[in-house]
C-alpha cells in the first residue's frame, strides 16, 4: 500500500501550493488514476511518491515505511517509473535501455540480457528483432513499450506512470492502454497513473482521484463520481463530458 497523509508542496515559499493537504490510500493491486487538468498537481503528487520531488509537509509511506527513511536511489529502484517523455537513452540499444536499472544494481551481464529479452516479450516486442536496435529506429508506440519494460526490470511492486501515452496518436494510445490492462492482470502490480483524459481514466482505473488546484476533490469508482459527486467541481467536470461518456460506454447511459 502507498499512503499519503496531508501532503503539501509549494514552489514559492508557501505563497501558492502545487499540492495542498493531499491524503490518499492506494490499495495493493489496484490502479489508481490521478485525473485532472494541467497544473492541478497530479504529476507533482506522483513525483513525491518516489522522492523526485520532496514534500514540504505531510508524510508518504510505501508498505508502511516513510519514504524519507529510505535512500532516494534505493527507493527509486523499488518503484518503476514510466515518464511522459519516455526518456530512452539514444546511445543505448533497446536491450541496454531495458536493463539499465539491473546494471546499476550490480546484476551480471548475462542476467541483464536475459531479463531484458524476457520483458521485451512481456510488452509485445520480439527480442530477436528489437534487442539490438536504437531508439531512433523505433516508432513512438514501440519506444513507450520499451519505457514500460524498463520500469518493470527490477520487478517492482509499484508502477508510477506520468501521462505516458499523451504524445501518441489515438490508435497507438488505445492499443497501449489495453496493454496496460493486460499487464496489470498478468503481473499484479499496483499502479498510480496520471492523465488529463477522462476516457483513459475510465479504461484503466479501479478508482479515480479527481484533482483540482492542488487538492483531491473526490476518490472513487467512475460510477460513484458520476452518480454521487462530492463537490461542485466534480459535478461540473463530469457533467461537461457526460454525453461523451454515454457514447463511450452504454453502461453509463
Amino acid at each position: 500500500m502507498i499512503r499519503l497523509d496531508c501532503v503539501s508542496k509549494s514552489f514559492d515559499g508557501g505563497q501558492t501550493f502545487a499540492v495542498r493537504e493531499v491524503s490518499l490510500d492506494i490499495r495493493t493491486g489496484e490502479t489508481l488514476v490521478l485525473l485532472g487538468s494541467s497544473g492541478c498537481g497530479k504529476t507533482t503528487t506522483l513525483k513525491m511518491i518516489n522522492r523526485l520531488i520532496e514534500p514540504d509537509a505531510g508524510t508518504i509511506e510505501v508498505d508502511g515505511r516513510d519514504v524519507r527513511e529510505r535512500g532516494r536511489d534505493e527507493l527509486r529502484r523499488s518503484i518503476g517509473y514510466v515518464f511522459q517523455g519516455i526518456g530512452l537513452f539514444p546511445h543505448m540499444t533497446v536491450e541496454q535501455n531495458v536493463s539499465i536499472a539491473l546494471r546499476l544494481a550490480g546484476r551480471g551481464r548475462a542476467a541483464q540480457g536475459d531479463r531484458a529479452r524476457q520483458l521485451m516479450e512481456v510488452v509485445g516486442l520480439d527480442p530477436d528483432t528489437f534487442a539490438d536496435r536504437y531508439p531512433k529506429h523505433l516508432s513512438g508506440g514501440q519506444q513507450q513499450r520499451i519505457g514500460v519494460a524498463r520500469a518493470l526490470a527490477t520487478d517492482p511492486a509499484y508502477l508510477l506512470m506520468d501521462e505516458p501515452f499523451g504524445a501518441l496518436d489515438a490508435l497507438t494510445r488505445d492499443t497501449l492502454q489495453q496493454e496496460i490492462v493486460r499487464l496489470k492482470a498478468e503481473l499484479q502490480k499496483t499502479i498510480v497513473f496520471v492523465t488529463h483524459d477522462v476516457f483513459e481514466a475510465m479504461t484503466l482505473a479501479d478508482r479515480i482521484a479527481v484533482m483540482h488546484e492542488g487538492t483531491v476533490q473526490q476518490v472513487g469508482a467512475i460510477e460513484e463520481l458520476l452518480d454521487k459527486p462530492a463537490t461542485p467541481f466534480v459535478e461540473d467536470f463530469f457533467s461537461r463530458v457526460r454525453g461523451q461518456l454515454d457514447t463511450f460506454s452504454g453502461h453509463f447511459a
